[in-house]
């Protein structure tokens, strides 16, 4: 942390582009690249730009937008002004954009043009500005006459600051309280700084952008990380469907790519498992620890081949892994690596690199950040987990009261999580606090844990485990598309008629789940304690909805 004078990106992106000017930083995939001396002279012109539209030190700008060059250009451009950058997340609807709009009072917006039409229900006449983040041109508001100027500069002199809200993020949580989360440039550099310890980014390692730049996970590990270390990232014009992502990890061939469990989860269990379950031969050894060890080192091999055949770091994090999946990554030789964190600790506070991943553990905390776990039970050593560093958010904006709730007097911060340390100082993640269900005996029970056991059965997308009424409740997502199919592929060798009975085929699927759904509550209760045994098990039609790291956003289902 002693490589800058200050942790500022006024102080820090001179450096940077000069020390790297002749690399590339940032571009879409298969487009020409925009290098680091390239982005340096677009971030001062971005700069006056933004002096020109009347936007000063101290007020906020909501950048609105899918990912792009051009985001992180706006990011640095008004970092370096010490403006206050309020990201929001791409799939928030017009609801979630006009409270952040109101509470935040922003000044001006960024948007990119595929987000367009969602103001058009927006109330909105204190912004002062609207700009296309595409192309950098003004299309609503006061300012419409300036224009973006590649050759203009700064008329006045800008310095940020190491400690004063410069990050605004709006947490779209699981629990449904939106909150304002308070960062500083130290936090957010500093954090780079920590996963840096982790994870060595070199010169020229490529980055393949797949989770929103929104997101404080991708932010700072995304973007701030590589750019600080000389690294480029490259973008999707597209969403990061498997259609577009394989064949831009086949172009790119990224060295590091940061995910959310459910990528990989989705990839094993909609690709993986199913060729593995084709054949009677290797169904069979599969339920051998030897032999399935083989068939997962030969799938693993065809799997780094598919993610471009580069990677040194798959990074997941935003969620606890499934065991299961994290068994096949293991014996798959495939480079992933654990992370730990919030949107509140900038993110990360514990993690590890793919030399040293064990298997349902995290790793050490971050160097500069102490964690701990509070109150710990006696017997299993499990608690909250608390952290405490340079990289923890100065508080919720707008709202001490929850601030105080979450942040001691002595600078510890209460994450909401359950973890445990191990005897090696490596921490596990055993689920949120307000998850956890007291059993009638008192025993813990995490519904997490159970959730893993259910998405690994047949055919089931998602699951959530809930209390109702002294009841634990399985609420189950099976996969309908992929039961018709099968039923269709069943009936077509029978008949070639299929289309005219398209009704069969619906009653058969639906009395199909229903006798999966009795198979999958025996299978859970013949595998789980008494205590975390299913009362209930309910089957949920549509997906759940979810955050921005996939996560479910649970409390619509409580």
């Amino acid at each position: 942390m002693d490589r800058y004078d200050k942790l500022t990106f006024s102080e820090i992106i001179p450096i940077v582009v000069s020390k790297y000017a002749n690399l590339n930083a940032l571009g879409f995939v298969d487009e020409k690249f925009m290098t680091y001396a390239e982005m340096g002279k677009k971030i001062e012109a971005s700069k006056a730009f933004i002096e020109a539209l009347g936007i000063n030190s101290g007020d906020k700008v909501i950048i609105y937008s899918q990912n792009m060059p051009n985001w992180g250009v706006i990011y640095f451009a008004l970092q370096c002004m010490g403006i206050v950058v309020v990201p929001v997340l791409p799939d928030f609807n017009t609801h979630e954009l006009q409270n952040v709009l109101n509470h935040s009072e922003a000044k001006s917006i960024f948007i990119s043009e595929g987000l367009e039409f969602k103001l058009t229900e927006i109330k909105k006449d204190f912004i002062s500005s609207v700009v296309r983040i595409d192309n950098l041109e003004v299309i609503e508001g006061n300012y419409k006459d300036v224009i973006f100027d590649e050759s203009l500069k700064c008329k006045k002199t800008y310095k940020s600051t190491e400690d004063e809200m410069s990050v605004l993020l709006y947490t779209s949580g699981t629990t449904g309280d939106s909150k304002g989360v308070m960062l500083s440039q130290k936090n957010v550099i500093i954090n780079s700084i920590q996963a840096d310890n982790i994870q060595k980014i070199l010169e020229n390692d490529r980055f393949l952008s797949v989770l929103p730049l929104s997101h404080t996970y991708e932010n700072t590990l995304g973007l701030i990380l590589p750019i600080l270390n000389g690294a480029n990232v490259s973008y999707l014009r597209k969403p990061p469907t498997a259609s577009v992502l394989v064949p831009a990890m086949k172009s790119v061939k990224p060295d590091l790519m940061l995910t959310v469990p459910m990528i990989i989860e989705k990839v094993y269990r909609n690709k993986i498992l199913p060729e593995i379950q084709k054949k009677a031969i290797t169904r069979i050894m599969y339920k051998f620890k030897p032999t399935r060890k083989i068939i997962n080192k030969a799938a693993g091999k065809k799997l780094y081949q598919t993610f471009g055949g580069n990677l040194k770091f798959f990074g997941i994090g935003g969620a606890k892994l499934d065991s299961k999946v994290e068994e096949f990554l293991i014996e798959a030789k495939f480079p992933y690596a654990i992370g730990y964190g919030l949107t509140e600790t900038a993110p990360i506070v514990a993690g590890s690199n793919a030399d040293m991943t064990k298997y349902q553990a995290i790793g050490p905390m971050v160097k500069e950040c102490t964690v701990k776990i509070n109150n710990p039970n006696p017997k299993t050593g499990e608690g909250e987990i608390w952290a405490k560093g340079p990289n923890i958010m100065l508080g919720y904006y707008k709202n001490e009261e929850k601030t105080r709730e979450v942040l001691t007097d002595d600078g510890w911060f209460k994450t909401g999580d359950l973890g445990v340390f191990d005897n090696n100082g490596w921490l596990s993640h055993k689920g949120r606090l307000k998850n956890m269900i007291v059993g009638s005996n008192g025993e813990n029970i995490y519904p997490e844990e159970i959730e893993s056991l259910i998405n690994n059965f047949s055919h089931v997308v998602e699951s959530i485990v809930i209390e109702q009424k002294g009841k634990l409740v399985a609420l189950v997502h099976f996969n309908r598309e992929e039961l018709e199919q099968k039923i269709k592929e069943l009936k077509a060798e029978i008949s070639h008629k299929v289309d005219e009975k398209i009704e069969e085929v619906k009653q058969k699927v639906d009395s199909t789940i229903e006798e999966l759904a009795e198979e999958l509550k025996f299978y859970i209760n013949s595998r789980v304690n008494k205590v975390s045994r299913i009362q209930l098990l309910v089957v949920h039609s549509e997906p759940f909805k979810k955050t921005a790291t996939q996560k479910i956003k649970r409390y619509l289902y409580y």
